[in-house]
């Protein structure tokens, strides 16, 4: 009798952590990372694809979603009106709720930008314009508001021009602000880059401006702050643009920052990227990838601290032939993944080495353009940037693809995904679809 009840308390045990799923309450998940802990996953599809569960009709951009407490949290956006922070139930995908204030601005490549970050009960969003808020889950009301281009001299709200992009206290980034909200202990950090401040950090649950640190060395681009380890320590890691094409760009910097005040505690200056997109990643050990696109490729920098205190940078490798335009690479038993089919070339899905050696790309066959992705009990979901979900075995001998399924309306999709018990969450350029990619999904 005791051996049965024992059986069924462990039964219940591991039913209720199967079912308290991981929440994804940022951009790229928990640790920023593109990873779920998340087990289950089908290993193959129907012919027609795993299940819809629901669809939601929203604005054109490429705003991913993030998910907490069973809520669905969007920042949509109308270019002719302004920002909607919308909330959706997970399992039914009913819109609970949105707040919409007015930002009018219109961009190339229209629409949303950024990820919510949700933090307990607060849900923090990032606007094209600069507009950075704090909401009140169960308030659904503004607690506070900034905005992290006029507050520091950034001077016009209006885009600028492709030729004069990034330049401090003039216009607007050309393609607008692409921040994601990064919470930190008690602090929200994101990146103003003007020539007052590179980064900016507020007291997360009073929006009090807690630290700025100087101008960082280039003109702004669309990397968001990552948090990466130097030893025992936490560095924040934020990249500036270069100007200029190719091998012709010049300035432009990566920069490592003390999180807790703002001082810049290592530069580098070794990678050129015109158009800083995705964030660094940590690679363990003090080391760090950093990927563009626009010739600027990868580079693999380690961070160490001297003994007199200060830090040193050393260049471990480049290689131009591994790079990413939107997202960043997701690190799986010591090799990258990522899609780096970018204005001038086209190598689709690629794999490196930790020792920067390409082992294989999918090249056009099939064609993996700026799609988001996410590993998950051993395997990577992605989407190729246009119609198709990806389910891939990441395997460093070669592609190897388990399923596919056209589920996506064809356009620019290249919103990050989520993904959550078994639920994920893909957007195209008119709606929000929650899939179901695991076993015990109803």
């Amino acid at each position: 009798m005791k051996l049965g009840i024992k059986l069924i308390t462990v039964f219940i045990s591991l039913s209720l952590a199967d079912a308290i799923a991981e929440d994804w309450p940022q951009y790229y998940g928990p640790r920023r990372d593109s990873t779920s802990t998340g087990k289950g996953l089908l290993r193959t599809w129907p012919k027609e694809g795993p299940r819809v569960l629901w669809t939601a009709p929203v604005g054109i951009g490429f705003g991913g979603p993030a998910v907490s407490g069973g809520k669905v949290y969007l920042l949509d956006r109308d270019d002719t009106v302004g920002d909607n922070l919308r909330c959706f139930d997970l399992s039914s995908g009913k819109e609970l709720w949105n707040f919409a204030y007015d930002a009018l601005g219109k961009f190339d490549h229209a629409g949303s930008r950024s990820t919510p970050a949700v933090d307990g009960d607060k849900i923090y969003t990032c606007g094209p314009l600069g507009d950075l808020y704090c909401f009140s889950a169960s308030t659904h009301k503004p607690v506070w508001n900034k905005n992290i281009w006029t507050d520091f001299g950034g001077g016009s709200r209006v885009p600028a021009g492709f030729m004069d992009r990034g330049t401090p206290d003039s216009s607007l980034p050309i393609w607008g602000i692409a921040q994601n909200p990064l919470i930190y202990r008690s602090l929200l950090m994101v990146a103003a880059q003007t020539s007052q401040a590179g980064v900016v950090a507020y007291d997360k649950l009073t929006g009090e401006l807690k630290w700025k640190s100087p101008a960082l060395d280039g003109g702004a681009g669309y990397m968001s702050p990552s948090i990466v380890k130097v030893g025992a320590e936490d560095h924040l890691v934020m990249a500036m643009a270069a100007m200029g094409f190719g091998r012709n760009a010049r300035g432009g910097s990566v920069n490592g920052l003390d999180p807790l005040s703002g001082k810049v505690l290592w530069t580098y200056g070794n990678w050129k990227c015109i158009i800083p997109v995705p964030h660094a990643v940590d690679a363990g050990e003090g080391r760090m990838l950093l990927t563009g696109g626009y010739s600027a490729g990868a580079a693999m920098i380690k961070v160490e601290k001297k003994e007199d205190g200060s830090y040193g940078v050393t260049e471990l490798f480049k290689n131009r032939d591994f790079g990413a335009h939107t997202q960043p690479p997701i690190l799986h038993k010591d090799h990258f993944y990522v899609q780096y089919t970018i204005n001038e070339r086209s190598d689709g899905l690629v794999c490196m080495g930790m020792d920067g050696q390409v082992k294989w790309k999918t090249g056009e066959d099939p064609l993996f353009n700026k799609g988001g992705a996410i590993l998950a009990d051993g395997l990577l979901l992605a989407t190729d940037g246009n119609r198709m979900l990806y389910l891939i075995d990441p395997d460093p001998s070669g592609f190897k693809p388990l399923a596919s399924a056209e589920l996506l309306e064809p356009g620019e999709n290249w919103a990050p995904l989520a993904l959550v018990d078994g639920r994920l969450l893909i957007r195209d350029q008119k709606n929000l679809k929650c899939v179901a990619v695991a076993q015990r999904v109803r």
